[in-house]
C-alpha cells in the first residue's frame, strides 16, 4: 500500500505547487489589470498583458525552485515558509522595476506592497494546509538503522529532529548475524546504513534494491568522488572516469569571469553597509577596522583574507589559532551583528577581484588548522582542488556546529558537481541564510533512540 502511495508522491507535490503558482500569478494579474495596465504610456492589447503575466509566473517558478519553495514534505514548514517569503520579496521587487521600465517612470509602489502582503497570506495558508494534507497521506517512514560504530549516533540524533519524516523504530549492530539484519530490514519501510564496512554495506544495499526498500546511506569520501564521475561508453564494459583535478579550463574561465563581474556589481550595493560597518568597528573601541589573516586557497597557496574586525584587538595574542564559537567572549557586540548578517565578510569581495578567492567555493581555512584537521582527516586537503570561496555549499546547508568532516563532504560534493547554475543557487541561498540563519543541531534526548542502541552506547561509555 505504502509503495503504491509513493508512486503518486511527486504528482501530489506537483499539483499542489501548480495550485500555489496559479494563485500567486492570478493575484499579480489582478493587480496588473487594476492598477498598471492602463497607466503605461502605450497600453498592451491582450497578448502583451499575457506575456507579462507569463514572465511573472516564470520568475515565481525560478525563485521558488532556487530557494526550495516547492519542496513540500522535504523542508520543515518554517524553512519552506522562509524560502517562499524571500522568493516573493525578490520576485515582486524585480516585477516592480520591470513595470516601471515598461511605464517609463517609477510607478506607484503601493499596489505591489499590498500584493506582497496578500502573497504572504496565501503562501502561509498554502504551507499550512498543503503540509497537513501531505503528512496525512504520507506519514513518517518507519526505519531501522544498521550501524558499525557509535559514530552513527550523531546521524540518528539529526534524523530524529525530523519526526515528521522519519521514525527510527529499531537499531541493529553490523556484528549481528546477516539473516537477522535482513529480517529487520524487511520489517520496516527502509534502512539507514551508517559507518559499516564497504563490503557489508554493498550487500545490504543490494538486498534493499532487490526488495524495493529505501536505503539511506551516509556517504564516504570515495562515494562522493564517484558521484562526480563521467560515464565512458567506448566499450561494452561500463567504465566510470574520475578526473580528480578539480575544474577543467573552460569551467575555470567561466568561473573567473563570473567572479569578476559579480564582485564589481556586488560592491555597489555593499558599499553603504561597508561604510557603516567600518564606522561602527572604529567607534566601538578605536581599534583597527580591518583584520587580515593567512588562509589557504587553490592547491594550498597561502594568501591574506580581509574582514571587518569582529573580535577584540589581539584576540590571539598568545599566537595560538583558536576556532571561534557562537558565544565566543572575544567577539565584540558590534562583531556579533556583523557576523550574524555576514557583513564582516564583505571585504572579501576585494580578495575575489585579486583572484585569491571565488564567489562560491570551500571556505578558506587557516594553514595551522588545516594541518590539525589532516591528522584526523587526511582527505581534508582534497577541498583545495578549487579556489576558496566567499560562500559555499557547506555554509548554506550546514549549521554553526556542523562537524569539519561533514563540511568536508559538502565541499567535495560541490567540487564534484560544479556548475554555474549551482553557484547561482548557492548565492541565492546565502541571501536567505543572511536573514534566516540556520539553527544549530539541537540536543535530543537519547530516549528517542532505539532502546538497544542507547543501551549499548551507555555500556561502552562506562
Amino acid at each position: 500500500m505504502n509503495r503504491n502511495k509513493d508512486l503518486y508522491k511527486r504528482f501530489v507535490t506537483f499539483i499542489s505547487s501548480i495550485l500555489l503558482l496559479g494563485m500567486l500569478t492570478g493575484i499579480f494579474a489582478f493587480v496588473w489589470y487594476r492598477n498598471y495596465s492602463e497607466e503605461i504610456i502605450l497600453p498592451y492589447y491582450r497578448r502583451g498583458n499575457w506575456v507579462l503575466i507569463a514572465i511573472y509566473c516564470l520568475l515565481v517558478w525560478l525563485f521558488f525552485r532556487a530557494y526550495g519553495g516547492f519542496k513540500l514534505g522535504y523542508l520543515k514548514k518554517t524553512d519552506m515558509l522562509y524560502s517562499q517569503m524571500i522568493s516573493m520579496i525578490c520576485v515582486n521587487t524585480v516585477s516592480y522595476f520591470l513595470i516601471s521600465l515598461i511605464g517609463r517612470h517609477f510607478m506607484s509602489v503601493s499596489p505591489v506592497i499590498v500584493m506582497s502582503c496578500v502573497d504572504m497570506g496565501v503562501i502561509a495558508l498554502w504551507t499550512l494546509l498543503a503540509g497537513r494534507l501531505y503528512f496525512m497521506i504520507y506519514p513518517p517512514r518507519k526505519l531501522v538503522i544498521i550501524y558499525g560504530s557509535h559514530q552513527a549516533a550523531a546521524l540518528v540524533l539529526k534524523m530524529s529532529q525530523r519526526v515528521d519524516k522519519y521514525m527510527i523504530c529499531e537499531s541493529i549492530s553490523i556484528t549481528e548475524p546477516a539473516e537477522k539484519v535482513r529480517e529487520l530490514i524487511m520489517k520496516y519501510e527502509g534502512a539507514i546504513v551508517c559507518d559499516i564496512p564497504a563490503e557489508q554495506r554493498n550487500d545490504y544495499l543490494k538486498f534493499c534494491f532487490e526488495h524495493s526498500k529505501r536505503a539511506y546511506i551516509a556517504p564516504k569520501i570515495s562515494d562522493i568522488i564517484i558521484r562526480g564521475a563521467d560515464d565512458i561508453r567506448l566499450f561494452d564494459t561500463p567504465l566510470m572516469l574520475c578526473r580528480n583535478y578539480g575544474l577543467d579550463f573552460e569551467q575555470q574561465l567561466i568561473k573567473r569571469t563570473f567572479d569578476v563581474i559579480f564582485s564589481l556589481i556586488a560592491l555597489i550595493p555593499a558599499a553603504p553597509f561597508m561604510i557603516l560597518a567600518a564606522a561602527a568597528v572604529k567607534l566601538y573601541d578605536r581599534g583597527p577596522v580591518f583584520y587580515k589573516q593567512k588562509r589557504l586557497t587553490l592547491n594550498g597557496r597561502e594568501f591574506y583574507v580581509y574582514k571587518f574586525r569582529s573580535m577584540i584587538v589581539d584576540a590571539e595574542k598568545d599566537g595560538k589559532a583558536r576556532l571561534a564559537t557562537e558565544e565566543d567572549e572575544r567577539i565584540t557586540p558590534v562583531g556579533k551583528i556583523l557576523r550574524k548578517f555576514r557583513v564582516d565578510e564583505f571585504p572579501q569581495l576585494l580578495n575575489i577581484l585579486k583572484g585569491d578567492m571565488s564567489v562560491v567555493g570551500p571556505r578558506p581555512e587557516r594553514p595551522e588548522l588545516t594541518e590539525e584537521y589532516k591528522k584526523e582527516m587526511p582527505e581534508f586537503g582534497f577541498r583545495l582542488k578549487v579556489k576558496a570561496g566567499l560562500t559555499g555549499y557547506a555554509q548554506v546547508t550546514g549549521v554553526y556546529d556542523t562537524t569539519p568532516y561533514d563540511k568536508l563532504k559538502m565541499d567535495l560534493m560541490y567540487i564534484e558537481n560544479y556548475s554555474i547554475r549551482l553557484d547561482l543557487q548557492i548565492i541565492l541561498m546565502t541571501i536567505k541564510t543572511m536573514f534566516f540563519p540556520p539553527k544549530n543541531n539541537a540536543e535530543i534526548d537519547e530516549n528517542v533512540l532505539a532502546p538497544k542502541f542507547t543501551e549499548e552506547k551507555k555500556e561502552n561509555s562506562r
